[in-house]
């Protein structure tokens, strides 16, 4: 039959407190009371029954910060299947087993080893488990229980700040809310009283209070106010246990500041001001400073200035000074002490910003009076007018009065006034003045066409003080006379064709005029009476013309354009035309023709010039275009003197003459011997019928060019001597690394045959190999086909004395190898 099991817990008490517990090994220090036991059932489901209870059957308790020197004995395990043989064996799993709890595997007792904390883990979760000591196989299922520590008052309240701040308006009323502190304490609030927390002020009264069990601060007295008394530090206490003896307690500082609000008016400090300001202040000066003091700050320390009443309204204005709050006097208008020399003004000083809460203590504003008294100075001249035009004609005489200016001395004394010409407004002095009456005259011909405005400065000054001077700019508009004749627009140059027909336009001519007309400019055009009667071309005036159609020309205009004050009025347009006057011209009889034009205006007095048109015959085609001129006509050479082509010619003489003897000399140059030096280096021609010469013969040549082939700059130009003729380098291909030297050599031989540019004694000199004309042949055994103990060196000994030192050479070789 299949057993169940199950954990029974057993308590002292319903109420969960600290339990006196008893060891079966050793008993822990303080606590000897009943202990509790956690059994484990081992029944049958037919024995198996449950008792009704009111508490956890699976919790035990212990209270946290134990301070004794024993373990602290939590409780004890027990299996209903332990028959007390030491055959089974307790286990504890879970938070902190083995560790901060462990058991005693044959008595199944708890303890614990460490101090607890509840404010770190309050509630510890364990595992217990009975198994055979010799089998190691559970007798009882795992059970789950539960250790929870009960809390103690080991913690103070702590506010959520060290240090609140917090501001008020300052005349708030009583119970005005300031700031709330709040206090937090870590012990268990629903264990006792431990957690808590009642507020009480130590420090503030009796301006603050605070309610007890919310910690918010209110306003105790009335009307405080910032202007006696603007910061309080106030202390706030927190005690749990419900503030009862005993409890812990901590404390905050709150600094409350009384903030401003406009319950000061303005005050001036003295009920009159006196300034004094000098006739010669320009307009916008300050006067002088006024300020009404207010005890209040920011804005609504703020005041605004006004003169509402005195006798210098209208002369005199006040402005505020924002960031001195002082009221500044200025000038509105010029003073003058020979008209009023003392004004009396009453200033007025208002908040800005008023708050109604506190009219009831009276106007926010203060008046004062200013006097000013205005000080005689020496002023300098001043003239009628702050600025003078006059007008002249260009025709007037010299010495001519044009205008006057007029100044005066504005003091009692009306000291008297001299006049001059700022010369730096008229540096070619075309004006002077009269120093006395100030009357202002030409000292120099005017033109009208050369500068229309004279824009000079006078000066006036006293006399007795020529230190206090004036100013005043005149403007001289200079009028126009008609003085100027009329002139062509631009410079005519026309041609006519030689197949022209008579009565044919061939120049439209316009004029222009320097002078201004108001009336605008009307011009006529005629033939100078020179060329009147010519018989070549003729002149008509469009003038003329206009008058002829006036009238069809006004009846068109009117039929397609409304005029203003139904009237229109039509000007000639100023210009003539030249027309042939016969059926051909001949350029080879005359290609050029002068014809003189008189141009007038119609002005008073008239002016008239004579202007020239410059006409070619030209052949033209057809349609009556240009084909050609005169080469006269067409072309202006600007020559040359005789004198100048004479110098042109002896420089190119010289010239030539230098190159002639340059090349000459480059000539001889050439001629020189080939050898003129025993340092000359060059390739010399060396040839060898013998084997070897000694150590000499190694300067003709470098070896080395012959081992690389590809190093060597193929065709450099000589550099001792330059050939007769320059032919072109040629380029040759550079021979393969495995290009045999012989071959190479062969190939550089051909080609400096063949080379012009090469002298005679240019060779090429090798050192590859023993000769082809030595009666030994070769010695090198590069090229042998036998080896060293094959070969016989016993005719060695048949060559002679130079040869002795390689018969004794090789041949002792022969003997050592025969022995």
């Amino acid at each position: 039959m299949r057993t169940y099991h199950c954990f029974w817990l057993l308590f002292w008490a319903g109420q969960p407190h600290q339990s006196f517990l008893t060891l079966l090994s050793k008993r822990t220090s303080g606590f000897p009371e009943k202990e509790k036991v956690l059994v484990l059932s081992g029944n049958s489901r037919r024995d198996l029954h449950r008792s009704k209870r009111s508490w956890m059957w699976n919790q035990f308790f212990l209270l946290e910060e134990y301070t004794g020197t024993d373990y602290q004995y939590v409780g004890k395990l027990h299996s209903d299947q332990d028959k007390g043989d030491g055959s089974l064996k307790y286990i504890l799993s879970g938070d902190g087993a083995g560790d901060l709890f462990i058991i005693n595997e044959n008595t199944g007792d708890i303890q614990a080893t460490k101090r607890l904390d509840r404010e770190e883990k309050p509630v510890y979760i364990l595992r217990a488990q009975a198994i055979n000591r010799r089998t190691g196989r559970p007798v009882e299922p795992e059970s789950e229980f539960i250790i929870k520590i009960h809390d103690i008052n080991d913690n103070e309240p702590m506010f959520t700040k060290d240090v609140y701040n917090a501001s008020i308006p300052e005349m708030s009323d009583v119970g005005t809310f300031v700031v709330q502190v709040t206090a937090t304490d870590a012990d268990d609030p629903t264990y006792g009283n431990s957690a808590k927390v009642v507020y009480s002020i130590l420090q503030g009264q009796p301006y603050f209070s605070v309610e007890s069990e919310t910690g918010i601060i209110k306003t105790a007295l009335l009307n405080m106010d910032r202007e006696n008394r603007e910061q309080y530090q106030v202390v706030i206490q927190a005690k749990d246990m419900g503030g009862q003896m005993g409890g812990l307690s901590g404390t905050t500082t709150v600094n409350i500041t009384l903030t401003d609000v406009n319950d000061n008016p303005p005050r001036f400090p003295q009920s009159t001001y006196q300034f004094r300001a000098p006739e010669s202040m320009p307009p916008d000066s300050p006067v002088g400073r006024i300020k009404a003091n207010d005890a209040d700050v920011d804005e609504n320390a703020e005041i605004e200035y006004s003169i509402t009443e005195g006798n210098g309204y209208d002369m005199f204005g006040i402005t505020t000074d924002k960031d001195t709050q002082e009221g500044i006097i200025t000038v509105k208008k010029a003073l003058d002490f020979e008209n009023k020399n003392l004004y009396i003004l009453k200033v007025e000083a208002t908040n800005t910003h008023v708050d109604p809460r506190f009219l009831y203590l009276g106007p926010f504003k203060d008046s004062a009076t200013v006097r000013i008294q205005v000080e005689d100075v020496d002023e300098p001249p001043m003239f009628s007018r702050p600025a003078y035009i006059m007008e002249v004609k260009e025709d007037v005489p010299i010495n001519n009065v044009i205008g006057t200016v007029t100044a005066q001395d504005p003091d009692a004394a009306k000291n008297p006034v001299k006049y001059s010409v700022d010369r730096h407004t008229d540096m070619d002095r075309v004006f002077n003045i009269n120093s006395g009456n100030g009357s202002i005259f030409t000292s120099k011909p005017l033109d009208r066409e050369t500068l229309l405005w004279h824009n000079i400065t006078v000066i006036a000054a006293e006399i007795n003080n020529p230190k206090q001077s004036s100013r005043v700019p005149v403007f001289i508009k200079v009028l126009d006379v008609n003085d100027n004749a009329p002139e062509f627009a631009m410079f005519y140059e026309t041609f006519v064709c030689e197949n022209a027909k008579a009565e044919q336009l061939i120049q439209t001519l316009s004029a222009v005029d320097k002078d201004d007309s108001y009336s605008g400019h009307q011009f006529s055009f005629s033939l100078a009476p020179e060329a009147a009667s010519s018989l070549n071309f003729t002149l008509q005036d469009n003038r003329g013309e206009f008058l002829g159609r006036l009238f069809f020309i006004i009846s068109s205009l009117l039929s397609v354009f409304r005029c203003r004050f139904n009237v229109c009025f039509v000007f000639p347009d100023n210009t003539a035309g030249i027309f042939t006057r016969k059926n051909r011209y001949n350029r080879h009889e005359m290609s050029t023709y002068f014809l003189p034009v008189v141009i007038s205006d119609n002005d008073y007095p008239i002016q008239s010039s004579t202007e020239t048109v410059t006409i070619r015959v030209c052949a033209c085609d057809h349609r009556g275009k240009m084909l050609s001129c005169n080469a006269e006509a067409l072309i202006h050479p600007t020559g040359l003197s005789t004198g100048a082509l004479i110098a042109i010619l002896l420089c190119i003489i010289i010239l030539l003459i230098t190159v002639v003897l340059f090349a000459a000399l480059r000539r001889q140059r050439k001629k020189e011997p080939l050898i003129i030096s025993k340092e000359d280096i060059r390739d010399n021609i060396v040839s060898y019928n013998d084997e070897g010469g000694g150590e000499e013969d190694t300067q003709a040549f470098d070896i080395g060019t012959l081992r690389n082939p590809e190093a060597i700059d193929d065709n450099k130009l000589r550099r001792d001597i330059v050939p007769e003729t320059l032919f072109l380098p040629r380029r040759t291909a550079t021979a393969r690394d495995n290009t045999d030297v012989r071959d190479f050599i062969n190939q550089r031989l051909k080609e400096n045959d063949t080379d012009p540019t090469a002298p005679p004694y240019d060779s090429l000199a090798t050192y590859a190999y023993e000769g082809n004309g030595s009666v030994a042949e070769s010695l090198s055994s590069l090229e042998s086909v036998t080896t060293d103990g094959d070969q016989d060196y016993d005719y060695l000994s048949d060559w002679g004395p130079r040869f002795k030192k390689l018969a004794d050479m090789y041949g002792a070789m022969d003997s050592d190898k025969d022995s």
